[in-house]
């Protein structure tokens, strides 16, 4: 398994469990709708009365869980921050192209798109004998 093998599973994904650190230092979980480009960055979007709007921009280290259909899922740690601009654009192209309702949420109060930027990714297929599992780390991004 290489970066390209994660990136094939996790494009075959729509969602994924984000994990994210409260003001008060409690641990919160969402399900989200994710796109993901080349580098293995998470795209989502949220708005801005959420919970993990007002996590991440205070505490930007997450965690994900993507995939549990059977046991292959990857595990993924990084950090968000909120593109803007002509890199926002970018993000989004990425991220309507994955989701049928494409620019529709642009209409939200509050809508805002996030980016995670992998630091530490672990693969797990344990539906094969012996399992694989392969585990990636990034300095500065991908």
């Amino acid at each position: 398994m290489d970066k390209s093998g994660v990136h094939q599973f996790l494009t075959g994904q729509k969602l994924g469990v984000l994990g994210s650190i409260s003001h008060e230092g409690s641990s919160q979980a969402a399900l989200v709708g994710i796109a993901v480009t080349p580098e293995l960055e998470i795209i989502f979007d949220t708005v801005s009365s959420s919970r993990k709007f007002r996590n991440l921009t205070a505490r930007p280290r997450c965690s994900f869980v993507v995939g549990w259909t059977g046991e292959v899922t990857v595990q993924f740690e990084g950090t968000a921050f909120q593109p803007q601009g002509a890199e926002l654009a970018r993000y989004q192209q990425i991220y309507f192209a994955t989701w049928a309702d494409g620019p529709a949420p642009l209409s939200w109060t509050g809508i805002t798109y996030f980016v995670v930027r992998p630091k530490w990714i672990r693969y797990s297929d344990f539906d094969q004998h012996p399992p694989l599992i392969e585990e990636f780390r990034f300095e500065d991004g991908c």
